[in-house]
């Protein structure tokens, strides 16, 4: 097909059609017999030529452009039209370059659906863009380029202006979308306009992005928003020039304030919860000629309805708090960015400042109040520092890790609470939960609660992963060497009814000589699992863990490991497992790296459990696990019989007793145990009687002393010639031997029949002190003090009182 190009040369036009970058050339022009790459119709022409292809629109592209003069004459104000018609389909550029006196401004006022800013090197959906660039004197500087379908309606510039329109070949658009107009000077070098209508969201960005802002200028954009909406700006991306004069700044005239213009730094947090249209101003500065920086602006304004509870606020009460801070902020920050599109939630310290992130800081009371119609997108990240510089001070303190009610009772969902705890060298921090205790997370014991633990021991040159706990177990005490984080971390909302039995407690405590330990108070009904820490990726080179696990009474502990090696080869040193009961005498089980772990073993007592690491070889890590389970102590069956026969023993010794005190109520003539240290001890003729020593039979121990018993008859027997001590027992104090007791003194028998052979009992040298008891005895009664073992191995011995009466003994 063959098209044909006529320009009138009043119209300025110019017309060029080119090859695409990088497309060879298998496709020419042919006009009059001449084959080009390229062809170039000039205002006055008329030009008919054919493509050699029957696809041109994949080689070629087509510029036509209008120059337009507002300076020499008068300038064709109004709709602008695509001239010339009956182009051939290709991509094609429309190209107006108007002219204008610096001192005049031009309006650029474009049809609805109006337009939208985009970043440079992002596309339109339909491909069809605008771009827009002003000219002040030989300066060109980019406006911004648009799609169709936003809220941009006007645009106005100070001096001349170059507008683009780009079409892909197969567009309809017929028209150009926008007019011209004259306008009085603006004094700035651009005003964007943008009509909000109901809830949206639009992008901005200062002249020149990426690149950098004008030198000195201003620019303004104004946004026309109804009465009854909200409007808020968040700066998302900016950066700042190197100024010699004045400062950069955005001004701020807001419907309602006594202050217009507002001015703000670029840093600051910037105004929300506007009632109706406002206008925003950028202000550049004079730039260090050396070093002159770039300033460039990337923000989005967002439009919402008024929101039901826009007026309650929630009370902050931080005032108590020290060295806390409370972020409040959008679900996935700060990792994630919210997309332009996701409607926004936004968090108000006042009326006018609020943010999609705010931080509240100890030492102070706010007044919160949310403009956000799903509140649960919203997020709660608090960090505490806890730091002990003196032991002598801050040991005597336990600190409570809870989380305060200032946050708790806020209808945030809490992501996060961070505690920095910093001991310096040779200060060390135990971690205790006295009630509840801690459940380690591992995968065959999983934590199922509303919230977690994750602690951190770190150096500047390490950091060790202790793990992942829960409430609900059987961890009481975890002591720690260096600085520790603990963070603990909620899933779902179980954790507002839960934040109320909380009971982790911390406290700064002396060197301790492991990196770690655990202390640990298993439920006896509960199989626990331990691991090492920085799981799965190993405990890092000579570090060493130990665990004290507690073994309750009436229970033996079942520990066993779940694997039967440790798993690496050591580079440097050794790695060791050390297994050790609490009790004297107990045995150390020791296993190095290359040897097999022990085999399940029951314990009776506290234990010990240690693993000190080696440097590994590369690729090698130890990890470990073990497993502790309890049960009930089985008694011996011949400790079973042996108590059996031991009461069957008692019981025949108390029936005895019995019958003898039966027996000895019964005597009508008590008789009576008076002690004389003075007399031989030997019965005469009876040597030999006891066969085991004075101080190894209890033949000097009597029952009981009968308070019956009547002793003023004896004396009227001695005749007075004896005077003992009546009523009245006095313990033996002098030396004890080998022999029994002395029998009484002679004045006491009627009828002594002494032996010629009688000889004096050996020198006493025992210095123990035994007390005596006497009892009744009826006449003939059997009733041996002594050693029973003797009596049952056969000895015929009689007793000393039963000696007495048979010689005659009168009582």
């Amino acid at each position: 097909a063959s098209f044909t190009i006529s320009l009138r040369m009043v119209d300025n036009v110019t017309v060029m059609i080119k090859l695409r970058p990088s497309v060879s050339p298998s496709c020419q022009i042919h006009v009059k017999n001449v084959i080009r790459s390229e062809l170039k119709i000039k205002p006055g022409e008329n030009v008919t030529f054919t493509f050699t292809c029957s696809t041109p629109e994949k080689y070629f592209i087509m510029e036509i452009q209008k120059n337009i003069d507002c300076v020499s004459g008068p300038c064709p104000f109004g709709d602008v039209h695509l001239y010339p018609l009956g182009l051939p389909r290709l991509n094609r550029t429309f190209i107006w370059d108007v002219k204008a006196s610096t001192k005049a401004g031009l309006e650029l006022k474009f049809s609805t659906p109006w337009l939208k800013q985009i970043e440079p090197g992002e596309t339109c959906p339909d491909f069809v863009s605008y771009n827009i660039n002003s000219c002040i004197d030989m300066a060109t500087v980019n406006i911004g380029t648009f799609c169709r379908n936003g809220s941009v309606s006007r645009v106005k510039l100070l001096g001349g202006v170059i507008m683009s329109l780009h079409l892909p070949w197969d567009s309809p658009l017929t028209t150009s979308g926008f007019s011209i107009a004259n306008r009085a000077s603006i004094k700035r070098l651009c005003i964007i306009e943008s009509i909000l209508k109901g809830e949206t969201s639009i992008t901005l960005m200062s002249p020149n992005y990426p690149l950098g802002f004008p030198e000195d200028e201003l620019m303004t954009w104004q946004f026309v928003i109804p009465s009854n909406m909200r409007a808020s700006v968040f700066f998302h991306n900016y950066s700042l020039s190197n100024c010699e004069r004045k400062e950069e700044r955005v001004e701020y005239y807001l419907p309602g304030s006594l202050s217009n213009p507002e001015v703000f730094k670029l840093s600051d947090s910037q105004p929300a919860n506007i009632a109706g249209s406002f206008n925003l101003s950028l202000q550049g500065c004079d730039q260090d000629a050396q070093n002159p920086g770039i300033l460039r602006l990337l923000f989005q304004v967002v439009v919402q309805h008024p929101q039901v509870d826009e007026n309650v606020t929630h009370l902050v009460d931080l005032s108590k708090e020290w060295n806390m801070t409370v972020t409040i902020h959008f679900e996935g920050w700060p990792s994630r960015i919210p997309l332009m599109s996701e409607p926004i939630c936004l968090i108000c310290k006042d009326p006018r400042t609020c943010d999609r992130v705010v931080m509240l800081v100890s030492g102070a009371v706010y007044k919160i109040s949310f403009l956000c119609k799903d509140l649960s997108r919203l997020r709660i990240t608090a960090e505490k520092g806890i730091s002990c510089v003196d032991l002598r001070w801050c040991q005597r303190k336990v600190y409570s890790l809870l989380v305060p009610k200032a946050i708790t009772q806020l209808p945030i969902r809490l992501h996060k609470f961070i505690w920095n705890l910093l001991a310096p060298d040779l200060i060390n921090i135990e971690i205790t939960s006295p009630s509840l205790k801690l459940q380690q997370h591992v995968p065959e014991q999983r934590c199922n609660t509303s919230y977690s633990y994750s602690i951190v021991s770190a150096t500047p040159e390490t950091e060790l992963n202790v793990g992942v706990f829960c409430p609900g177990g059987s961890i009481e005490k975890i002591q720690l060497r260096n600085n520790i984080t603990i963070s603990l971390k909620t899933f779902g909302k179980g954790f507002l009814n839960e934040s109320n039995h909380q009971d982790l407690k911390m406290s700064f405590v002396p060197h301790i000589k492991d990196e770690c330990t655990f202390t640990v108070s298993p439920d006896p009904k509960a199989k626990v699992y331990l691991q090492t820490p920085n799981w799965p990726y190993g405990l890092p080179p000579y570090v060493s863990i130990s665990w004290y696990v507690v073994v309750p009474r009436k229970q033996v502990a079942h520990l066993g490991f779940s694997k039967d090696r440790m798993g690496i080869a050591c580079e440097t040193g050794r790695a060791y497992v050390n297994i050790k009961e609490e009790t004297p005498g107990a045995e150390e089980t020791v296993r190095r790296e290359d040897e097999l772990l022990p085999e399940p073993r029951n314990m009776y007592h506290n234990f010990w459990v240690n693993v000190s690491n080696c440097k590994p070889v590369d690729k090698t890590q130890l990890t470990l696990q073990f497993w502790v389970t309890f049960a009930d102590k089985q008694i011996d069956l011949g400790v079973i019989l042996a108590v059996v026969a031991g009461a069957g023993v008692l019981m025949t010794i108390g029936l005895t007793v019995c019958c003898v005190k039966k027996k000895k109520k019964k005597s009508q003539n008590p008789m009576v145990g008076v002690y004389n240290a003075n007399v031989n001890t030997q019965v005469p003729g009876k040597q030999g009687l006891f066969t085991k020593g004075r101080k190894n039979n209890e033949s000097h121990v009597y029952a009981v002393i009968d308070d019956a018993m009547v002793y003023g008859h004896l004396l009227k027997e001695s005749n007075g010639s004896v005077a003992p001590e009546v009523d009245v027992y006095r313990p033996f104090d002098g030396p004890i031997g080998s022999s029994p007791p002395s029998p009484p003194p002679f004045s006491f028998r009627k009828d002594i029949k002494r032996s010629p052979n009688t000889e004096e009992p050996p020198p006493l040298t025992d210095t123990d002190h035994d007390t005596y008891t006497f009892a009744h005895q009826k006449s003939g009664q059997l009733e041996d003090n002594g050693d029973t073992n003797e009596k049952n191995n056969g000895d015929t011995s009689t007793s000393l009182l039963e000696n007495k009466e048979q010689d005659g003994l009168v009582e």
